[in-house]
């Protein structure tokens, strides 16, 4: 076994806000799974107030208010939402009005948190960033694998120098299902297919683990059903794997797909190598909340942790608790952008998609 080297500490979300801030009055736009998910985290939370639950699906939004929030304002849409005085709003709609819906919000000086991807691609994300820092709002997605114990831990390690200089990483998540909205399947209503569902949270974890260094290179391909695509005309992807280069040398791997016959429900895993050594955090058993944590050292490794974990809510808590304190813009939503950007070309350089962006 490695002896463990002392860590920082990653800061966790805070479920409660302190007894002097003041707690953030928050509408929820869209309550289907996650969207009730992220409201149910979020309403347990001190640190907000909900105030207003809007859902076309009106049923939705009343079920959701009975059974939550039975003080909120029940509405069948985003414009009602508006005059009703909020701090912040959580979106949790179809992707293609992620984009549109974020700029009314922010446009109305209501901070954003919403479900990625935050746009369809990077010109519609750069929108958002750029209206989010003129209205000087405190902008959020939910990228929250950040949030997963292990991943935290591993984040330490490879901001920390523990590891040495990182030189490789491999980031892989399978889900053995796939989406059952249709409008998954619509590029044109989606942006992509698995690679924008899954591979989002993968070009995060690693971007974000190496300190977002600049791209210089990619390469990538998609399939459907087994079968190669190379324009913007057939199915959406629902396998896709791609190589990055970054500035600084080092290079990652990445693999996501819907409906992979894994043998399992999904399979989630990170691997960071540098000239100290490395780690990972996968998930166990198939399981969606079950991770271990692993540091590397040649043949040997140690344990660093193995939990059963409700991280879910927890990117929604960690920005409700920062908006309840009075946080405005902050330069870390340009990351935001450089996700987008990564994919966009990735996309680029796996088939003519008429991506907007290319390295």
């Amino acid at each position: 076994m490695i002896a463990a080297e002392p860590q920082a500490t990653s800061p966790q979300p805070s479920v409660a806000a302190s007894p002097m801030t003041k707690r953030a009055r928050l509408g929820f736009l869209g309550v289907g799974w996650i969207g009730r998910h992220r409201l149910e985290a979020l309403a347990r939370s001190k640190a907000v107030e909900v105030v207003a639950i809007a859902d076309t699906a009106i049923e939705l939004a009343a079920t959701a208010a009975a059974a939550v929030a039975p003080a909120a304002v029940v509405c069948d849409s985003f414009e009602s939402l508006l005059p009703v005085g909020l701090d912040g709003v959580v979106i949790a709609t179809p992707s293609a009005l992620h984009a549109e819906q974020a700029l009314i919000a922010l446009q109305n000086e209501i901070a954003v948190f919403c479900q990625k991807p935050l746009g369809r691609n990077a010109a519609e994300t750069r929108s958002v960033v750029e209206t989010a820092r003129k209205a000087d709002r405190l902008l959020g997605v939910d990228l929250s694998y950040r949030f997963v114990d292990g991943v935290q831990q591993l984040h330490n390690l490879c901001q920390s120098g523990a590891l040495g200089r990182i030189y490789a990483a491999e980031l892989t998540f399978h889900n053995a299902y796939g989406p059952d909205k249709g409008w998954f399947y619509d590029r044109r209503l989606s942006g992509g297919g698995c690679l924008m569902d899954l591979g989002t949270h993968l070009v995060d974890l690693a971007l974000w683990n190496l300190g977002f260094p600049a791209l210089t290179g990619v390469s990538g391909r998609l399939f459907a059903q087994g079968e190669p695509l190379t324009d913007a005309e057939g199915p959406v992807e629902d396998y896709a794997e791609a190589r990055l280069d970054l500035a600084g040398g080092a290079t990652v791997r990445l693999a996501c797909s819907w409906k992979l016959p894994a043998g399992r429900e999904a399979v989630i895993r990170g691997a960071f190598y540098g000239s100290k050594g490395g780690a990972a955090f996968e998930n166990l058993d198939g399981s969606f909340s079950r991770f271990r944590a692993e540091r590397f050292l040649g043949t040997r490794s140690e344990l660093l942790g193995e939990l059963d974990e409700s991280w879910g809510g927890c990117a929604a808590l960690d920005w409700a608790r920062r908006l309840a304190r009075g946080e405005r813009f902050a330069a870390e939503a340009e990351h935001f952008c450089r996700v987008a950007e990564t994919l966009d070309s990735i996309y680029a350089q796996a088939g003519d998609f008429g991506r907007e962006h290319q390295p």
